[in-house]
This record gives structure tokens, sequence and C-alpha cells, in this order.
């Protein structure tokens, strides 16, 4: 009876997912530079260790469980709260069980992953229900501030974190390089402040905002602590703790919300494999006997219809999956990539013509590069395009990779011949005229 209570409880913190996800620039900005210490009394800075084991924790060896939810809540390390936002949030996420079950789905393949990795750390393992909140365990989420990611990482912060980002890949995106970078930044809010639930606050508005807020409580002699501090937060970060709490008490007990979890097993969801070579995503799917969407849900970090990237670039499948992708490459014989990239050195090239040159259409051009509608490529862009001769064998050049950049802009439109008489275009030259310099200013405009 147990282990079934166990398993039904992890469906819940998926609800949670119902809520759309934090979206504003606030969510990863690293504001002003980062300071290695934690605030004391006096609002001086000192140095903390590392983060210490949380409380509780086991070894990940230590463990019997046999579904993931169970170990999260085993693990469960930072102190709880209950307040008015707590009862809300809560309130909302188990009333949609039908939010929480996609939820569950979308993160049932990375869930064990992240546990395992925050097991390591010996961090608190709710955090693992922080996607929950960021993305709804979406890895092709996308914020209005240009957040990507199950962590929402904004650029600057994810190149701070040795996330690639270039016209080929998005690592903000890549289960294995986003978790790594996202426990490794909540680590380091941790020994900043030396209270997760601060930290937390710090990883959504800026630790330079709750250095900022403490300060003023501490001169103020008003508590430092995250519900001292709430009120000085933005609704956003103020929520946003009350919001993993919810989740939190969702997990812990699914069945006093009438939430049945879906159980998801204790053990790896997928393995990684090597790339030697570029690779078609669409051949590479076929290799592992599996459809072009189960593919991308665990390789989100690839923008293009071949993947790149150099020899530490790996690809993420199932077990069975992998071995099948083995087996399968071993009899290929055929090339693995169909893509190359081209270079554009006119201003005035058309994806039309494009598409004539490298034997495609319009609309692969367009699909393989993102190229807007009723836009083309400007000059010095580089795009990727289908290889038509044995010239172009081989993989993409890495400096290619790291310093491609396309930028489109709005297509010409076709000019139209004269067709009036000699003789009415000799009678009007004056307006002729008038009409020509009026045209030649507008194409100039635009």
């Amino acid at each position: 009876m147990h282990d079934m209570i166990r398993k039904t409880v992890a469906t819940a913190a998926l609800a949670l997912l119902t809520t759309s996800p934090l979206s504003s620039q606030a969510a990863h900005a690293m504001d002003n530079a980062p300071v290695a210490g934690a605030l004391n009394a006096a609002g001086a800075l000192t140095a903390r260790p590392a983060a210490p084991l949380a409380p509780g924790l086991l070894k990940v060896d230590e463990y019997k469980e046999t579904d993931v939810w169970g170990r999260i809540r085993s693990g469960y390390a930072i102190p709880d709260i209950d307040n008015s936002l707590v009862t809300r949030h809560t309130q909302a996420y188990s009333a949609r069980p039908d939010s929480l079950k996609r939820i569950s789905g979308r993160a049932s393949p990375y869930l064990y992953h992240i546990v395992q990795e925050l097991e390591k750390r010996g961090m608190p393992t709710e955090l693992a229900l922080l996607p929950v909140i960021e993305s709804a365990f979406n890895p092709q989420a996308l914020s209005t501030a240009d957040a990507a990611g199950l962590w929402q990482f904004v650029p600057g912060t994810g190149r701070d974190f040795n996330l690639k980002q270039n016209m080929f890949k998005d690592e903000r995106r890549g289960v294995l390089a986003s978790t790594d970078a996202a426990l490794t930044y909540l680590q380091r809010l941790y020994t900043m402040f030396g209270d997760w639930q601060l930290a937390l606050a710090a990883y959504n508005w800026g630790e330079g905002n709750i250095q900022r807020i403490v300060k003023k409580n501490q001169a103020l002699g008003k508590g430092t602590d995250f519900e001292s501090l709430a009120e000085l937060m933005p609704a956003e970060t103020r929520n946003y703790v009350p919001k993993l709490q919810a989740v939190k008490n969702i997990v812990a007990n699914p069945m006093q919300y009438n939430v049945a979890l879906p159980a998801i097993d204790n053990q790896p969801y997928f393995t990684a494999i090597d790339k030697t070579s570029d690779i078609d995503v669409a051949v590479a799917a076929q290799l592992a006997e599996m459809s072009l969407d189960e593919f991308r849900a665990l390789n989100p970090q690839f923008k293009k219809p071949v993947i790149i990237g150099g020899e530490k670039t790996k690809i993420l499948l199932p077990k069975e999956n992998a071995e099948k992708f083995h087996l399968n490459l071993a009899g290929w014989g055929r090339e693995l990539s169909t893509w190359t990239t081209h270079k554009i050195t006119s201003a005035r090239t058309s994806i039309s013509a494009l598409a004539s040159k490298f034997g495609t259409t319009p609309e692969v051009i367009r699909q393989a590069n993102n190229i807007p509608a009723k836009s083309t490529v400007k000059a010095g862009s580089t795009i990727l395009v289908p290889k038509v001769s044995a010239s172009q064998a081989g993989d993409i050049a890495e400096n290619i990779i790291e310093n491609a950049v396309v930028a489109f802009e709005a297509e010409r439109s076709p000019r139209v011949k004269a067709t009036t008489s000699r003789y009415k275009a000799k009678a009007s030259t004056s307006s002729n005229k008038r009409i020509a310099r009026n045209s030649s200013s507008k194409r100039k405009q635009r």
C-alpha cells in the first residue's frame, strides 16, 4: 500500500506546470557582478564553503525506491513555508489534474537524471521540481525575455555557464548541459546566501537584487529571511518560492489533494552516445528506430536538420534504442549527413535562385534556415544547403560552426518593365522623370 501511495504522489508535482512558466528576463539575469560570499550581520561579504550535503539525503547507491517521486520526497531538505500564497498555488495546481498528467509525461524522461545529479552534489532533491515552475518541463520553452530550456536560461547567463549558443545548437535546451549549469548556479547562490529560499529568489530575480534588499533590511534592523524580504520583491519572485512549496506539498502527499501521479521508474531513461561525425537528425532518428518527435524531446539543443558540434557532442537515446542505433549504424553504408554550408556573397541572391543552385525547393531552404516569409538572406550570411557534389563530402568545419551568422532582410519587389508606346513616353517626359525620382527615393527607403 505504501508503495502505491508513493507512486501516485509523483503526478501531482507536474500539475504545477499548469501555471505558465516565469518568463521575465530576470528569471536568470545576473544582476551586477557575482559575489563569492555571504552577507554577514553587518552587511559585509564573507566567504562560505560549498553547500553541504542536505540533511537526510541518502547516497545514490543506498536508494531502494522503485519510483522517482519517492526518491525525490526522501531528499526534501529546504525548510517549508506556509502562507496564503502557498495555499493559493497548491489549490490552483491540484485543481487541474489533466495539466499535471501532461507535465508528468514531459518530465518522465528527465527526472531520474536531474535527481541523480542533485544527489551527487548533496543538494535538496525538491530542486528537481523547479522546472515545473520554470518551463513546465518543456525543453523547447522560450519566454518573451528569450529564456530557453527546462531551466530557462537567458542568453547572457547561459554563456556565463558555458552553454554554447550558435547557429547549429543551443545548449540552454540540452538536458545534460543545462541541468549541470542550473545546479552549478544554484549551488553558487546557496554558497552566497547560505539559505535555499534566498538562493531560489536570486535564481529568479538576480543575486544583486537579493543582496541589495538584504542590506536594506539589515540597515533597518529587520529580518533577512525570504518571508521578511518578500514584500520588497517583484510579484513574480514573491510567488516563486511559494509555487515550488506548493509543488512539494502535492508530491509529498498526492492523495491528500486527490492527485494521481503516474509512476516514473527509478532507473535511467536515456544513455549518451558519442557523435563521431555529422549526422542528419532524420537519419539519427531512423537508426535509433524512433520518431522525430521522440528523438527531439531528448535532443532539443540541435537547431538544424543536421547534428554537428565536435567530439564532445553527445546524442541521448533510450538504452534499447541506443543498441538499435549502433546495430543499424554498422550496416548503414551511406553518407550520414546530406547537408553542408554556403556563404551568401551577393545581396541580391533570391531564395529561389539558391534552391535551384542546390537542387531543392525554396521551402526546404527556408525551413532549414528558419527564413521568415517574404524575407531573404543578407550578404555575409552562412546558410545550410543540401550537398550536391562529392567535393562537399565531409563534416562542416569547426570554424564555421563557431562563427557562422545569418541575417535576414525583406525581399525586394520585382521591377516592372515599362510597356508604354514611344509616343506616349515622349509626350510625358517630364512626368516620367518625376516618377522615376520618386521611385528611386522609395527604393532607398526600403
